[in-house]
This record gives structure tokens, sequence and C-alpha cells, in this order.
């Protein structure tokens, strides 16, 4: 199928080819102007003066290298409890596993009526967020000492007697609400 497109293409352009012999020192006309190109285009490649931009790029390759290189140097991973020892990973899953049920019942308690206070609980421990990361840091930096080990405990537990009392808060809230729109029999 292809030889016949080809064969139907040179059928249409027959009669359109240039044929004719060109003239005597053809060949040698050509072969001069290819010379004489080639002396131009020498001339114009010779390299002169210093050649100062591969320099320039490696230069800025070396000074990026080492830039990264001192930025990682400088800055360690930050520990937690869970880098500390195993039991002390067990300690931080406990935490961590309370603290996200205690906030799914926090969220469920959500109405109109509790929203200031559940609101003023979720920015306390926004605050002690804040310093867990800052202990994480100190512990990076104590190289585990067991103050700050402590100190991140209590953190947790902190956070977790936050969430509890606004609970039991809440549950007064509505124990309150309860007991007010009840109908007083009187004898």
């Amino acid at each position: 199928m292809k030889k016949d497109n080809l064969d139907s293409l040179f059928d249409d352009l027959k009669g359109q080819f240039d044929i004719e012999t060109p003239q005597n020192n053809h060949e040698q006309r050509f072969l001069e102007k290819l010379k004489g190109n080639t002396l131009t285009s020498n001339e114009v490649k010779t390299p002169s003066g210093f050649h100062w931009k591969p320099l320039l790029a490696v230069a800025a390759a070396v000074v990026i290298c080492f830039s990264v290189f001192t930025t990682l140097q400088n800055q360690p991973e930050t520990m937690d409890l869970a880098s500390v020892s195993q039991e002390m990973s067990e300690t931080q899953d406990f935490f961590t596993v309370t603290i996200e049920n205690e906030l799914k019942k926090l969220n469920k308690e959500r109405s109109p009526l509790t929203e200031a206070i559940i609101s003023d609980a979720l920015a306390q421990i926004q605050i002690l967020e804040k310093d867990y990361q800052k202990l994480k840091t100190d512990l990076t930096e104590s190289g585990k000492d067991q103050r700050v080990i402590y100190a991140m405990i209590s953190n947790f537990q902190n956070r977790i007697d936050i969430l509890n009392t606004v609970l039991e808060q809440i549950e007064d809230v509505k124990q309150f609400k309860i007991n007010t729109n009840e109908p007083k029999n009187t004898i």
C-alpha cells in the first residue's frame, strides 16, 4: 500500500524534476566557495580572551552545595517522646489517642449554648500544643533530659484535664437547661 502511494506521488511529480546537467567547473566553484566559508568561520571561531562563564557556573554550584550542606547540618531533627524509648512511645500514643477521642466528644457537644466554652477550651489546647512544640526542641537540645520528658507528659495531662473539665461544664450547662425548662408543679 505504501509503495502504491510512492508510485502515485512520483507519477504526479513527473516532469517537474530538475534534470539539467550543471555547467562546466561547477564542482570547482562549489569547492572554492566551501573553502572560503571555512576560512571565515575558522577566523570567527578562534578563541580570543579568557572564558569566565564556565568558571562562574562552577563557582555558583560550589557555593550552593556548600550552603545546602551547612543548612542541613545545623538543623537537627526534633525529637518527641516516641524517640526517647519504647515506653515513652506507648505513652505518647496513649495520650494522643485519648486527646483525639476527647476532642471528638467535645465536637459532638457543639451547640450555640456551648460554643463559647468549646472555643475557649480549643484556644487553651492550641496554646499547650505550641508549648509542646517548644518542649520537643528543648528535648532535642538537652539530649533527652528527664525534666523535659516530665514536662511533655505534664503537657499531655493538662490537655486531657482541660478537655475533661470542659465536658463536665457542658454536662452541667445541659443539666441546668433541663432543670430550668421543667414545669414546676406546686400543690
